[in-house]
């Protein structure tokens, strides 16, 4: 196995830190957080080519501030759409 570029490693960070961020919130809702975070980084994955660098810094910055909002105490639950309740479902 090759290693890792600096991106591979600072994706895998973000999606370990966003993990971490579903075991703070409430068992009732850990699921619906923990959908949206599969469902988002799973969606991106397969949608962007490794060579598309600038738009996987910009969702890099999108989703460390969209974690950063996630990761306050006095947020309980998350929205959960249709289709990833769907994509949840086939996986």
């Amino acid at each position: 196995m090759s290693p890792r570029s600096g991106l591979q490693r600072e994706v895998l960070s973000l999606y370990r830190r966003a993990l971490r961020m579903v075991r703070t919130k409430p068992p009732s809702t850990r699921a619906k957080f923990l959908l949206f975070v599969r469902y988002s980084f799973h969606r991106n994955a397969t949608t962007i080519s490794p060579r598309q660098v600038s738009v996987i810094e910009h969702l890099m910055r999108q989703g460390r501030k969209q974690i950063e909002m996630y990761e306050d105490p006095s947020v309980k639950d998350c929205w959960v759409s249709k289709e990833m309740k769907e994509w949840n479902e086939r996986t």
